[in-house]
């Protein structure tokens, strides 16, 4: 097996267990409010942001690390540190100590989140890169479906504290992983053979590199309609589940792996797909990538509010299923070019600064907002904002496609 597979495998399989701890939580949201800590659907949007902003801001921080120093000691030292705070949560005592221990995740995974896709970046030439990131992407929601089901089954048969001790589990192991992996040069598969000497004087002037991501066109459009996209994807993989339960009434086992199938199935297949046509789009179109996100987003605008008004079950399940599908499209398409568009010695930093960008702007004000709209109206109206971001994020994405067709060289 060479390099760049093993490296794909093993960085994909760390992905896989990132997002299981992260989305461990949404499912255990009722039980949450019925239990000792009575956490409201206010505090428990908070738990999701908190951990969100000091992903947030952390990030770039591990994105100026990442662009130099060894890539992989960064990810497995991340790996440990989300892993053991993903177990502290299951000793929370009160809403404070499981809001620190969440956001104590947030750390780890702003390592991982800002270095892998610049490493990855490096096992693979620009041709390929779309399908090779698609795979990365594609187990975002088999790990969100398994982080629902591990979450609910552990809650119904065991109580919530179980499922974050059986989340954080695997970590060490996954760390050990990490640490064997090649780091290759920075700029590795470009066609230059690696970073020039001007590049690695750049990589010192990490200040002056957040500063040209700001003038870089391409780039701010793709952020700005990934900020809107995780908004509203934010607010879904939160919310959703106590949707189905309040307001479709239906119960946690069912809701756990009824929609942890959809995320599987679905998202596996829109992600994997979307990095495939991707590449094979880019043949024709050099804004490929962004033309099938911002398509991809648009036609799912009309899906998501049939799934959050539909009253009857084949109607709103069936919504679901093709939501998740159209926005799982874009995730490898967009990551893609966030790291094609800038300096192959800047893909972490370029990591960083989007991460830094769509969190503050996507899913750190939107589990809040939908929990404090839906504490002061209802939830079945909170969620209603969710089709309106996912609107603006294609708009953005399919403008940004455009621009870059009539101005090919500013890419």
């Amino acid at each position: 097996m060479n390099l760049a597979r093993r490296g794909l495998i093993v960085l994909t399989l760390i992905n896989l267990f990132n997002y299981l701890d992260r989305w461990i939580l949404p499912v255990l949201g009722e039980t949450l409010r019925t239990s000792p800590l009575h956490i409201s659907d206010t505090q428990f949007g908070l738990l999701s942001s908190g951990f969100i902003v000091v992903y947030t801001l952390t990030a770039p921080f591990f994105g100026t690390l990442g662009d130099t120093r060894s890539r992989t000691k960064l990810i497995a030292i991340g790996i440990v540190i989300w892993s053991v705070a993903t177990a502290l949560g299951g000793f929370a005592w009160s809403f404070a100590s499981l809001f620190v221990a969440r956001a104590v995740v947030g750390i780890g995974e702003a390592s991982y989140g800002s270095i892998a896709p610049s490493l990855l970046a490096d096992y693979y030439p620009h041709r390929s890169r779309g399908r090779a990131f698609g795979i990365f992407y594609a187990v975002i929601p088999i790990g969100g479906a398994l982080g629902y089901l591990v979450g609910g089954l552990m809650d119904v048969h065991f109580g919530w504290r179980s499922a974050f001790f059986v989340a954080g589990v695997p970590g060490i192991i996954l760390a050990a992983l990490a640490l064997r992996l090649h780091d290759p040069p920075r700029g590795a598969t470009e066609a230059d053979g690696g970073a020039t000497g001007a590049d690695r004087g750049g990589q010192r002037r990490t200040g002056a590199g957040y500063t040209a991501l700001l003038r870089n066109r391409p780039y701010l459009l793709t952020v700005l309609g990934y900020a809107a996209y995780t908004f509203a994807l934010g607010g879904m993989v939160i919310f959703m589940p106590k949707f189905l339960m309040r307001v479709r009434g239906l119960p946690e086992a069912a809701v756990s792996v009824r929609f942890s199938a959809v995320l599987a199935v679905m998202g596996l297949l829109g992600t994997y797909l979307g990095g495939w046509l991707g590449d094979r789009l880019l043949r024709r179109w050099h804004q490929a990538y962004l033309w099938l996100s911002g398509i991809a987003t648009l036609l799912a605008v009309p899906c998501g509010l049939l799934a959050l008004t539909a009253a009857s079950p084949a109607v709103y399940w069936t919504a679901i299923t093709l939501s998740v599908f159209l926005l799982m499209l874009s995730t490898g398409p967009g990551n893609t070019t966030i790291v094609s568009v800038v300096p192959a010695t800047m893909r972490a930093t370029a990591m960083a600064g989007s991460i830094f960008a769509i969190h503050a702007l996507g899913d750190v004000p939107s589990p809040t907002l939908l929990g404090w709209m839906s504490d002061r109206t209802s939830l079945g109206e909170a969620v209603l904002i969710i089709p309106v971001a996912i609107l603006v994020s294609g708009l953005v994405w399919t403008y940004a496609a455009w621009r870059g067709e009539r101005a090919p060289a500013a890419t």
